[in-house]
């Protein structure tokens, strides 16, 4: 067969095209929404939780209500009533305030025996507040209980501390002493200020205080706070700015304590439940838990001794 010239020859066919398939798919319900509904359903969990903390807070106890009051008060505070974070008192039982305002009365007719105390009166402020009982005494221009610009007390400062410490010294209650000045820079020299001053002053009263019957272990801190407590903060410079400071703290029963008095709470309750009724001398039988005792279990019963043979 003779071969085929080149002008016989078909010339080559275009390859095919490519065929591109591109495949769509129909987003779901939660595609047009995202996460928006996981938002709106943590919300509601959200006013669900604080919906019954609420029911729960009506219904509590008088006590747990001051206590949650009362932090939420003061959070960074010192700890004063159930609830509160004291440190190093744990889960404290914390005395009654109507306690307190006893004691403010019983101070302050104490320190009515002391000579001349009509001249202070104005001076010395005992109050009751969430820290505790509260006992201010308060400077004046000349100078009330420490000579001006000095941490020396004077005649009139050292005979009302001396008193009070005869009186706060029958107490179990752990005691805070603090000093305070104004805002006027202290003169001196460039390396006494009034941090120095109030803090001296503090340490003063503490030795005073110790020596007429404040037991060492019962002062808890003492504190030097300068100018930064203002009484007066309206009149930085007032004279009543400058003054010593002794709170007598809540009393508060140690962990071991409360634990005791938990089992108690708790050995009673099992005994009201497995209780058993008793007929009175009326015939009637008594109902458990009204008489306020714990039940005590009566021994069995002994055999009698064999007799003799």
């Amino acid at each position: 067969m003779p071969a085929k010239t080149e002008a016989e020859t078909p010339a080559s066919a275009p390859p095919a095209p490519t065929i591109v398939i591109i495949k769509r798919k129909k987003a779901g319900h939660g595609g047009h929404h995202g996460g928006a509904w996981k938002v709106a359903y943590a919300d509601f969990v959200t006013a669900m939780m604080a919906l019954f903390i609420v029911l729960w807070l009506m219904s509590a106890e008088p006590e747990v209500k001051k206590a949650v009051a009362n932090f939420f008060n003061n959070p960074s505070g010192p700890g004063t009533l159930t609830g509160t974070a004291a440190a190093g008192l744990g889960n404290a039982i914390t005395l009654p305030k109507d306690d307190m305002e006893k004691l403010a009365e019983k101070i302050r007719q104490a320190l009515m025996n002391i000579p001349d105390f009509r001249k202070l009166k104005d001076n010395v402020e005992i109050t009751v507040t969430s820290d505790g009982l509260r006992i201010e005494l308060l400077e004046t221009e000349a100078g009330m209980f420490f000579e001006s610009g000095r941490p020396v007390p004077t005649p009139a400062g050292a005979l009302l501390l001396t008193h009070l410490a005869e009186e706060l010294g029958k107490l179990p209650n752990n005691l805070l002493i603090e000093g305070h000045t104004d805002s006027r820079p202290f003169s001196h020299n460039g390396e006494y200020s009034n941090w120095e001053l109030s803090s001296d002053r503090a340490n003063s009263a503490r030795k005073i205080m110790q020596a007429h019957g404040v037991r060492p272990e019962q002062v808890f801190q003492v504190r030097g706070y300068a100018d930064r407590q203002l009484r007066h903060a309206d009149d930085p410079a007032a004279a009543s700015n400058r003054r010593i400071t002794v709170i007598v703290q809540y009393l508060t029963a140690p962990p071991e304590a409360v634990a005791a008095a938990q089992a108690a709470e708790e050995a009673k309750a099992a005994g009201k439940k497995g209780e058993v009724a008793k007929p009175t001398e009326a015939g009637k039988q008594s109902e458990p838990g009204k008489t306020g005792e714990t039940p005590t279990a009566v021994p069995p019963a002994k055999a009698p001794p064999p007799a003799k043979k």
